[in-house]
């Protein structure tokens, strides 16, 4: 009794399998026949845009809390002191840090620290309490910080699931504007962009933090580094 409604979905099924094949199979003889000219993508981007330090500095700060970020500007030889004192202020008890983060940087913080790899799973990145990267580039026009998966940043989800991430970086890394600071870029490698927090908005343009990414972003800025 059953046996006809399953033949019929059976030929249905074969039949728009068949009409997908033979419209997919026209295309790509289409495409085969057609011509293929070279597309010039234009690339006459503003480039070579620089500021004084302090300026860049200024500007950089300037979006950086824009955004709703935390920045703290020090001296490199301050820097285990600053992220000490950052992860105090938050009651940070346990970190997670890529394997290749400098160690003098954490130098000033007494809890427990946890370096990453392949086998750290989802829910054991969520048990921490913040995780320290370091990083690859900056914009200061759009206050944009740039991780390029190296050593001393780790991979992508390290860098996601905590809610603390305190991010150490080198003014000497931040460019005035967006092609400059790609510029600095490997294109093979991983880059994840972050412009403050995780943040995004509801139906009724609620302002929501953490729902990508970590709720908190701290960045150390070492101004003379």
């Amino acid at each position: 009794m059953n046996s006809a409604p399953d033949n019929a979905r059976s030929t249905v099924g074969d039949t728009v399998g068949s009409a997908r094949d033979t419209v997919l199979g026209r295309i790509r003889d289409a495409l085969a026949l057609a011509p293929t000219p070279a597309v010039v993508v234009p690339r006459a981007y503003r480039t070579g845009r620089a500021l004084p330090d302090d300026e860049r500095l200024a500007l950089f700060t300037d979006r950086l809390l824009d955004y709703k970020a935390r920045v703290h500007p020090c001296t490199a030889d301050r820097t285990a002191e600053v992220v000490g004192e950052v992860l105090r202020e938050h009651s940070v008890r346990r970190i997670g840090v890529p394997a290749g983060l400098d160690a003098r940087w954490l130098a000033g913080y007494d809890g427990e620290a946890r370096q990453d790899d392949a086998d750290v799973t989802p829910a054991q990145l969520d048990a921490l309490d913040a995780v320290v990267t370091a990083s690859a580039a900056g914009c200061a026009e759009t206050g944009t910080i740039f991780l390029d998966g190296s050593p001393g940043q780790g991979r992508r989800a390290l860098s996601l699931v905590p809610d603390l991430h305190v991010c150490v970086v080198d003014l000497s890394t931040v460019e005035v504007g967006v092609p400059e600071a790609v510029a600095r870029l490997v294109p093979e490698r991983p880059t994840t962009l972050i412009s403050g927090p995780s943040a995004t908005s509801d139906i009724e343009l609620e302002r929501v933090e953490g729902v990508h990414g970590p709720r908190t972003l701290v960045v150390v800025i070492r101004t003379d580094a």
